[in-house]
């Protein structure tokens, strides 16, 4: 309970940059490049900044810290309303069904087609927590912050949410998929792609690769085996989406073939599930459970674990999660059981 989800600020340009290099490449949110965060961040505090309930193209950015230390161990995003700017393309996957009555046969072909269905819902994405952190529920502590952040501003969020998963990348710091299909099309490897991509976007990789659907059997057996598989790190984080809710619906992302997971808003567990409330005190009551709980709207927004005990609308919270979030009696919170 040492831990709190904040807002961003731009006092963070530090952390989320040493953050960067640790990722690895092909974390697209978090790229390793300090102009690009210093773009994000005063993004984010734009979106902060906007005390309105119309839904926009913004981004926000959450931060995760130790209430002792002050250290930030962690961080993660939301955007609101993808492809506003430029088309959000993915590939989906589809399967062509062909029948030849000389040879008495039936052909059922893969194909991936470019498009932009996905446009106009929100994302969640940009989760990393540092190395040294990845225990305690931590993880989890991050991810639903999102979505308990969504809930206290559910007006500024699409009916439907995305999160992208970060494709296979093999030892040497390559993408199969990359390989195996765009890479044939541009004059950049996986890596040079990678950085380009993270800092503009992937708008270039559409804007040249074919509008043709592609079969997949003409593609190499590796690039194949990766379509719709999560990195390695990620299968975790796959698998809280699938807590959440979330499904794969034969969307990839058409840089790395990493999977894209679709939920409504609305059936997000956390979203659906979580309760507001009202703290009539703050001390160590009886019948008390572990808890998610949130407080504040937009930068005064805060999330952390506690104990919360529930009176019919009223909870009593425990007095180290109070001092986290910075909260006492008659404030307003929403909490979830923790998992």
């Amino acid at each position: 309970m040492t831990f709190v989800v904040r807002a961003a600020h731009d006092g963070d340009l530090p952390h989320l940059y040493e953050m960067a290099k640790l990722t690895g490449g092909g974390f697209t949110n978090l790229p390793a490049d300090r102009t690009a965060l210093t773009a994000k961040l005063a993004r984010s505090h734009a979106a902060f900044a906007r005390d309105d309930n119309d839904l926009a193209d913004e981004q926000f950015v959450l931060m995760l810290e130790n209430v002792v230390s002050g250290d930030v161990r962690g961080t993660c995003q939301l955007i609101t309303h993808v492809g506003q700017k430029h088309p959000f393309y993915s590939y989906r996957i589809g399967t062509l069904t062909q029948h030849s009555r000389e040879l008495d046969r039936t052909f059922r072909a893969e194909m991936l087609s470019l498009t932009t269905d996905l446009e106009g819902a929100s994302e969640v994405g940009g989760l990393f927590l540092h190395p040294g952190e990845r225990a305690g529920g931590r993880g989890l502590l991050l991810a639903r912050s999102r979505y308990l952040f969504i809930r206290r501003h559910r007006a500024r969020f699409a009916d439907r949410v995305l999160a992208e998963l970060r494709g296979v990348i093999d030892e040497a710091g390559g993408s199969p998929f990359w390989d195996g299909l765009a890479g044939r099309f541009f004059g950049m490897n996986f890596q040079q792609a990678d950085e380009f991509n993270a800092i503009n976007g992937h708008q270039f990789i559409a804007d040249l690769m074919p509008k043709h659907p592609i079969y997949t059997a003409m593609l190499s057996d590796t690039a194949r085996a990766a379509i719709g598989l999560p990195h390695p790190s990620g299968r975790a984080a796959m698998r809280m989406l699938e807590n959440e809710g979330f499904a794969f619906e034969n969307y990839i992302d058409i840089f790395d073939g990493g999977p894209t997971m679709t939920a409504r808003t609305d059936q997000v567990r956390t979203i659906r599930d979580a309760r507001d409330a009202t703290v009539d005190a703050v001390g160590d009551g009886p019948g008390g459970v572990e808890a998610l709980v949130a407080t504040g709207r937009l930068a005064a927004f805060r999330c952390a674990y506690g104990r919360v005990a529930d009176h019919d609308g009223t909870v009593t919270i425990d007095p180290e999660c109070a001092r986290a979030l910075g909260i006492a009696a008659g404030d307003a919170i929403s909490w979830i059981g923790r998992l």
